[in-house]
């Protein structure tokens, strides 16, 4: 076996082990071949078995020759990228951002954690992960030499990266969401937003030039959605540590698939507990992990389903605006989907301080449709008879 180390600005950057390629199976998909062709992904494991050459919604933009011609299942980030935008600083963040979410997600599979410090294998690391995650991305956005400010949920104030303001950007994240819940393996991950120029306040997500999870689980993927075309886009690590355009998702249908956090407000919000209840009662499937970032991608997944964290005078809002809900709002909306604060989309919200926080919902039209009802009696997205909950 070998490992891989690949440069990178702020240091090497180890990869997992992996294996020799093999021969490629005559049988293969395209997008298989395209693996086995990157990566030592062996045809009989799991992960080879288990990519999907064309998803659902990518099947239903294959008449759009404009789109499909230019982005295609099995582009590598840089080649994805480069037919995305024409913006070649925008093409260098999302590419510096990709290589410290590899970095994070190495730290993360390989050091001993506990709530409060990360060790790894020579025991010279003594940082909680959050914090190294938060560093490590820091790095990246000074070293790709076109981000202004930055803020995270660590430092959550701006931060000079010393980037241009003219063709430059301002860019918001959360270093490593689910935090707490990395010593019990499950999964977690990073969230960031890109803002053109060098303001975080005063402006909407709907001004995003674009936005992006990190999910670090049984795989490692990076979620990317740009404004200059349709759709949230998902790239697979690989062993050799490049990235792989595996799945386009460009409509968020019905589904009965609920995600609830918050739920001690449902004590004293009557509204959301009506809410829960109805769920309950018509068999929807309870998919809720704790982490936000892997219940809100399961919908850009699964094309399906609902996610809700609902305030009350006892349980107050806790997630960020800037750093957390605004951009899960537009990887959502990229993907078909649409969000709400109970009135009105999260991306014409207006963002007044780094650390605004708000009640969310993210899923399908109609979900959102039955959140807006339930909780506030009518909703922006229909006219006419309640649905659902709210009925």
């Amino acid at each position: 076996m070998e490992t891989g180390v690949t440069s990178y600005a702020g240091g090497a950057i180890p990869h997992a082990i992996f294996y020799r390629p093999r021969a490629i199976p005559q049988d293969c998909s395209p997008l298989q071949q395209r693996v086995h062709k990157n990566s030592s992904v062996k045809s009989t494991s799991f992960f080879g078995e288990s990519l999907r050459a064309m998803s659902k919604s990518t099947a239903r933009t294959a008449n759009r020759h404009s789109f499909t011609t230019k982005c295609e299942i099995g582009d590598s980030l840089e080649e994805f990228l480069s037919k995305a935008t024409p913006d070649k600083n925008l093409i260098r963040l999302l590419v510096s951002m990709g290589e410290a979410l590899r970095t994070i997600s190495f730290k993360v599979k390989t050091a001993s954690c506990s709530g409060t410090a990360c060790v790894n294998s020579f025991g010279d690391e003594q940082l909680a992960v959050d914090v190294l995650a938060d560093k490590l991305l820091f790095e990246a956005l000074r070293y790709s030499h076109v981000c202004k400010y930055a803020c995270s949920e660590e430092v959550p104030e701006l931060q000079d990266m010393d980037g241009p303001v003219e063709g430059g950007f301002s860019v918001a994240f959360d270093p490593l969401d689910g935090s707490s819940i990395v010593d019990t393996n499950f999964t977690v991950g990073t969230i960031f937003g890109v803002w053109p120029g060098d303001k975080l306040t005063g402006v909407t997500g709907r001004d995003q030039v674009a936005a992006a999870m990190g999910i670090y689980g049984p795989r490692t993927t990076y979620v990317i959605a740009v404004k200059d075309i349709p759709g949230t886009h998902e790239f697979l690590l690989l062993d050799d540590g490049k990235w792989l355009h595996v799945k386009d998702t460009t409509s968020i249908g019905e589904g009965k698939m609920f995600s609830p956090g918050n739920l001690r407000a449902t004590f004293d919000n009557p509204d959301y507990d009506k809410l829960i209840n109805y769920y309950v009662r018509e068999k929807y499937t309870l998919r809720y992990t704790g982490g936000m970032v892997p219940d809100v991608n399961q919908i850009i997944v699964k094309e399906k389903g609902i996610f809700t964290n609902v305030s009350s005078a006892s349980a107050k809002a806790k997630l960020r605006l800037l750093l957390e809900v605004a951009p899960l709002g537009f990887l959502i909306e990229k993907a078909g989907g649409h969000s709400s604060d109970g009135t009105q989309s999260v991306l014409d919200k207006v963002i007044n301080a780094l650390d605004e926080r708000t009640q969310v919902a993210y899923g399908s039209k109609n979900e959102i449709i039955r959140f807006e009802e339930t909780l506030y009696g009518s909703s922006r997205l229909k006219a006419g008879q309640p649905v659902g909950a709210a009925a």
